[in-house]
């Protein structure tokens, strides 16, 4: 078996989808996952990209169906969560606006970040540096947020939704033990262009259609800049396409260097 076929196995992707029938299915498991849990609903981080536009439509769908089924409230909580200010704050408005979201809340991380940014930097030159990296203060506000989320989920018994999908996987695009640390994930098994075609069966804002994937973990930064791969070639490669020989290697470089991240901790 070639290492594109193992790859596109164990990430469980399809070669093409029907956009309907997954998030038919998707917004059954939500739904089965919170009555299994005994959970009062689902807490989604709003980024205003379309990964968490996606997760905010399905887990809204789950919950309106199961306060109709079960005549009882089980509620969406959409949390925005900006680092000072945020330049395409609106497109997280506009999402919660579109799928009709009850609550929604925004808990800047700005003070958080900097005091434990402060912290680490204290103790750097005992270490013989002089600070930490740009790349550790972007996981610092990705831990960050992911403990609000859990404080408020907590706190009103819900589950926390993550965004990551099999585009994110392939490259172990996420933080560790922050946006990566969730209680459940609807986008599973689906590739960067699959989720833009269930987007386009959801009421996802033009604007964040348009816009280029970013992590938003410092000025400027791009999923496809930072990569180096394109989306595209991502995703031919996970849906058995023939891709150039760097993009292959590339992806499974990634791929082999990023397995730390999803899976289990090891022990003895």
């Amino acid at each position: 078996m070639s290492m594109q076929q193992q790859i596109i196995d164990d990430l469980k992707v399809k070669p093409t989808i029907d956009p309907e029938a997954e998030i038919r299915k998707r917004v059954d498991f939500l739904k089965s996952y919170i009555e299994k849990s005994g959970s009062h609903g689902l807490l989604i981080a709003i980024s205003g990209g379309i990964d968490s536009a996606v997760a905010t439509g399905l887990c809204k769908q789950a919950t309106d169906e199961l306060t109709e089924e079960k005549g009882t409230e089980y509620k969406t909580v959409g949390v925005f969560q900006p680092y000072s200010t945020q330049s395409d704050i609106d497109d997280s408005y506009a999402v919660a606006e579109a799928f009709n979201l009850k609550y929604k809340v925004e808990t800047n991380v700005h003070k958080a970040v900097d005091a434990i940014e402060e912290t680490v930097n204290s103790v750097m030159p005992h270490l013989e540096q002089d600070a930490i990296s740009p790349q550790a203060k972007g996981n610092i506000k990705a831990r960050t947020r992911m403990v609000v989320q859990y404080a408020i989920a907590n706190s009103l018994n819900l589950l926390v939704v993550g965004t990551d999908h099999a585009s994110e996987a392939i490259t172990g695009f996420f933080t560790k033990y922050g946006d990566g640390a969730v209680d459940i994930t609807p986008l599973s098994t689906l590739d960067k262009r699959q989720v833009r075609e269930l987007a386009s069966h959801l009421s996802v804002p033009q604007s964040v259609l348009d816009k280029a994937p970013s992590a938003g973990l410092w000025e400027n930064q791009t999923d496809e800049s930072e990569l180096g791969i394109t989306y595209a070639d991502n995703c031919d490669y996970l849906e058995g396409k023939e891709v150039a020989t760097e993009v292959a290697q590339r992806l499974e470089s990634y791929y082999k260097r990023t397995a730390h991240k999803r899976d289990p901790i090891p022990g003895i």
